[in-house]
């Protein structure tokens, strides 16, 4: 039997919500999962200008980021309820809602220092505004219950990876390019043991900040490549990028604009004056930069460890921009590149599948990780359920119990 759910995802670019509705059916790994409908909803310039403030432990504040997780929540609510209106599937079908929340610090494992900080991570949105605004049992919250279980708390659609990308002879690294970069390599006809993942680095993340500063927030990224393939990469400052430590970190790690902060954007921009690289010049190198930590990240990390790879499948924003797509080509020229579409899954909203995945597993009471993708002592349930309204908590019941999968204890 099949069920309709919705999924969610805005992540560390803060360009807005990805929203996928799906139909699942199925069970396991065997699932199988079928696009629907789709919609995006594009952060207005004030609300991403407010997120920028709350991932800044300068600029934020307990009022902003208790404000703004319930608008958020609201914002969320009324674009899923915007997806139903359009969409040809009635609302009384769909079952659920499952969104990531918009990720304003996580704080892995290696980045505490004392006996009371202990890893942590905090995404905003609120799922109990969400349900209220659209009458539905809603999943979220979903990173926390992987890293009180002592992993990184990302990549969490490794889990993801294995279900729809895994072939049985061909040995894949699925490289997600949104803000951070981050692959999950899947050996040929693996197991769920088997599969290896983490942060390669910057993905968009530093590109997209450095193109709004030079275009005076007239372009938010550099659509297609395009003023990167105007521009030549300065060798002395690609190099100087290499040298960051994170790249050196072994996996399981993650990272994000804990890192790749504002005050790391700006000791780029001074570099980048002192060396006296042109402003298409810069966004040349940062692409490279990219697509040279992706394929050292592998050269380190899994060939030189003996996972071989047969293809690499991009995934994200990073997807269409066909100059960092060259690049890696460059850097990566034994290793064949697609991008997700070849698959047959939509690059932008892999994503947003991924998470309604994750919460159908939620709801059902599966495990929903992959251990060795993130380096948890153990798999776990990720996800919190919110039901505002007892038409909801109804819809919740009746989709534990279809096929007498679960009894309600």
């Amino acid at each position: 039997m099949s069920i309709y759910g919705i999924g969610l995802m805005s992540g560390t670019s803060l360009d807005g919500i990805d929203v996928a509705m799906v139909e699942i059916e199925g069970s396991g790994y065997d699932i199988i999962i079928n696009l629907i409908d789709s919609d995006f909803l594009s952060y207005p310039s004030i609300v991403r200008e407010l997120l920028l403030e709350l991932c800044e432990p300068q600029t934020s504040s307990v009022d902003k980021i208790c404000k703004t997780n319930a608008y958020l929540g609201k914002l969320i609510g009324e674009r899923v309820n915007h997806l139903i209106e359009k969409s040809s599937i009635p609302k009384e079908k769909i079952c659920f809602v499952s969104s990531h929340g918009q990720t304003i610090f996580h704080i892995p494992p290696e980045a505490t220092t004392s006996e009371w900080e202990i890893p942590s991570t905090f995404q905003i949105g609120d799922i109990s505004v969400i349900s209220e605004v659209t009458g539905l049992p809603v999943v979220g919250d979903f990173r926390p219950a992987e890293m009180a279980a002592g992993g990184q708390g990302a990549p969490l659609v490794s889990y993801f990876d294995y279900v729809c990308y895994r072939d049985t002879s061909k040995n894949r690294a699925v490289q997600n390019i949104g803000g951070i970069g981050n692959v999950t390599h899947l050996p040929a006809n693996g197991k769920p043991e088997e599969v290896l993942s983490f942060d390669t680095g910057p993905g968009n993340i530093v590109l997209d900040a450095v193109v709004e500063r030079i275009t005076n927030g007239v372009k938010m990224y550099d659509e297609g490549g395009a003023l990167a393939a105007k521009g030549s990469i300065s060798e002395n400052l690609l190099q100087e990028l290499m040298k960051h430590p994170y790249f050196e970190q072994a996996p399981p790690k993650t990272t994000g604009r804990e890192l790749f902060n504002q005050a790391f954007i700006e000791h780029l921009w001074l570099r980048a004056a002192d060396l006296k690289v042109e402003r298409n010049d810069l966004i040349a190198t940062l692409t490279a930069w990219t697509a040279m930590s992706i394929a050292k990240g592998y050269e380190k990390f899994l060939l030189n460890a003996g996972r071989e790879i047969d293809e690499v499948v991009i995934c994200g924003g990073g997807s269409s921009n066909k100059t960092l797509l060259s690049y890696l080509r460059e850097y990566l020229p034994e290793q064949r590149i697609l991008t997700s579409e070849d698959i047959g899954i939509p690059s932008d909203l892999k994503e947003a599948i991924a998470f309604a995945l994750l919460g159908y597993h939620c709801i059902k009471g599966n495990s929903n990780t992959l251990p060795s993708a993130t380096g948890a002592q153990h798999s776990v349930i990720m996800g919190k359920i919110s039901c505002t309204q007892p038409e909801a908590y109804a819809k919740l019941v009746s989709l534990i119990t279809i096929d007498n999968e679960l009894s309600i204890n």
